[in-house]
């Protein structure tokens, strides 16, 4: 591949994604959520995913628009948080979920982009995430049709740890708010949150980004994630409504007269 990545169409940019492919997919609810993306794979009707996420989006958006037509199969989190239908999936036996402690999913990405297999780590220790047990599947009548399994625990200067695997996936999805031709990326303020270690743990990465530029126009001191870990690059115009920017709750109080 060349060094200018950049690729027009979001569609095309997920065109060989295939059935079944393990996705990490950046953002935190709503917040830097690659949904221009998320709307090709929803076009392409692209299925059987299995995907690395914080979250599942919202039932009206993010990924929670592949899970509402049956396009995910698995997901790997750490907070349900608003999307209904991602409960009613895993309940009913629809959904498998492994549920991961949110450092320790962070790590997880952030240790197979860096080609670290395992670590160790206190959190979940002398609870189920380190018993096995926890469902990751359902069966239809309610019982567990696949539970987690136990994970291996060492003891380092008189504290036991749990053994966690570093994760890989075929492909990620992430948002920058702006990019260059050769995959070097900047996110704005939260958007910061997963999408860096999403990018580094994908073996195809694609970011969409809200600004693109020449490549020297990001100081090499201001670059967050190095274009070594991106291999597709794809602007999306600020009124596309793909790429619109949600907010998963909106918090006010009554206006207080006289308040200035």
């Amino acid at each position: 591949m060349g060094l200018d990545k950049v690729i027009d169409d979001a569609v095309e940019a997920v065109a060989d994604l295939p059935h079944g492919a393990s996705l990490a997919v950046g953002g935190f609810g709503l917040c830097g959520v690659p949904s221009a993306l998320i709307h090709a794979l929803l076009e392409r009707r692209t299925g059987g995913l299995r995907v690395v996420s914080n979250n599942c989006g919202v039932d009206d958006w993010g990924l929670g628009l592949l899970l509402r037509e049956g396009l995910i199969d698995r997901m790997t989190s750490s907070y349900v948080g608003e999307n209904k239908e991602f409960a009613r999936r895993y309940l009913g036996g629809e959904l498998e979920v492994e549920l991961v402690p949110q450092g320790t999913l962070a790590e997880r990405l952030r240790a197979g982009g860096a080609g670290i297999a395992g670590f160790y780590t206190p959190a979940g220790v002398g609870t189920q995430v380190a018993e096995g047990g926890i469902a990751w599947r359902y069966a239809p009548d309610g019982s567990v049709a696949v539970a987690a399994p136990p994970k291996e625990t060492r003891v380092f200067h008189d504290r036991e740890y749990l053994l966690e695997e570093g994760i890989t996936t075929d492909f990620a999805l992430v948002r920058a708010a702006v990019g260059d031709r050769h995959g070097n990326l900047v996110f704005h303020a939260s958007a910061r949150n997963f999408n860096p270690l999403a990018a580094m743990a994908g073996r195809i990465t694609v970011a969409e980004v809200e600004e693109l530029v020449e490549p020297g126009v990001i100081p090499p001191g201001e670059v967050q994630l190095p274009g070594v870990f991106v291999q597709r690059v794809v602007p999306v115009a600020a009124d596309d409504p793909a790429a619109e920017k949600r907010i998963e709750r909106r918090t006010v109080r009554p206006a207080v007269e006289g308040a200035r």
